[in-house]
């Protein structure tokens, strides 16, 4: 008998999850640059109200997408 440890490749990935509750579901506070030229965020849980931070990489923008605030003119 076969036993497979870890998740199953059916199913897909959930991405961030809270780390009390399990939910995918987040507000940002706030995000802030952070050292080494990352973004720092801070979540709040919506099911449970649990904050955490979470840290990105800031990198080019992909072409095609929108990279100016919603209601100013591009150049």
């Amino acid at each position: 008998m076969v036993h497979i440890t870890g998740k199953s490749s059916l199913q897909p990935e959930r991405g961030l999850e809270c780390p009390r509750c399990g939910c995918v579901h987040f507000r940002v506070l706030y995000t802030r640059r952070a050292v080494g030229g990352r973004l720092l965020r801070r979540r709040v849980c919506r099911h449970c109200g649990r904050r955490f931070m979470t840290y990105g990489v800031v990198g080019n923008a992909r072409p095609g997408t929108d990279s100016q605030p919603a209601g100013t003119p591009a150049c």
